[in-house]
């Protein structure tokens, strides 16, 4: 029997990856469209409130700041566990993909935040000074200028983002989120299925690759220079 025979024929590959593989792709979508949603705010208030932005407050940004850095900077298996009440509390449940979205979502907030807030310093002063001489206001800047400005680095981060979010969702399997990490930890690892864990290998790389492209893509679309 030749590998590829013992791969199509291998029974988890069957009856569970299909399951495992929309799981993953649900965790992924559900929290990059959150972290979109929720990190874009933050990061326009992050860098509105910094010294050089639009609308500057250091004790405000301080402490929105430290908060974004300590989220940032706890390893993603340690706010999984730790977040685990607040993931009962909002889905009823720690176990399934749903349960995954809630640390995915909170992780990935202040991670895209400050990669948007880099995107918007590098926003010429020039042109939000033009913008207030012409009397536009906060509103107005933001919308028409800064976002405009930084749309194709804002799409190159959220891509970088989306990666990330993939990458936590196979580490998510460890506590019984489902998807391809669970599946590679539960059949590949733990009872030495070298098939299974090839093929989750290869899905997830080819997720990556896929999602970098179509970002890449993107981001040179909505690049009006």
């Amino acid at each position: 029997m030749t590998w590829w025979d013992e791969l199509v024929s291998n029974r988890v590959v069957q009856e569970m990856l299909p399951e495992a593989t929309v799981e993953t792709l649900l965790m992924v979508a559900v929290s990059s469209l959150l972290t979109l949603a929720l990190g874009l705010p933050l990061g326009v208030f992050l860098y509105s409130t910094s010294a050089g932005g639009t609308t500057p407050s250091r004790p405000v940004n301080a402490v929105v700041g430290l908060v974004a850095n300590v989220v940032r900077s706890l390893p993603f298996l340690v706010l999984m566990i730790a977040l685990l009440p607040f993931t009962r509390f909002v889905v009823g449940t720690t176990l399934q993909w749903e349960a995954a979205v809630v640390p995915l979502t909170v992780g990935a907030i202040p991670f895209y935040a400050r990669l948007a807030e880099t995107a918007f310093r590098d926003v010429p002063d020039g042109k939000i000074e033009a913008a207030r001489v012409m009397g536009a206001g906060q509103a107005s800047i933001t919308v028409h200028v800064l976002l405009r400005e930084a749309l194709p680095a804002l799409v190159s981060s959220f891509t970088v983002t989306v990666i990330a979010l993939l990458g936590y969702s196979a580490m998510a399997g460890v506590i019984g989120a489902g998807g391809l990490g669970a599946l590679a930890i539960s059949y590949g690892y733990q009872r030495f299925d070298t098939a299974v864990m090839t093929v989750c290998v290869v899905l997830l790389a080819v997720l990556v690759i896929l999602i970098q492209l179509l970002g890449d893509r993107l981001a040179r679309a909505f690049d009006h220079r």
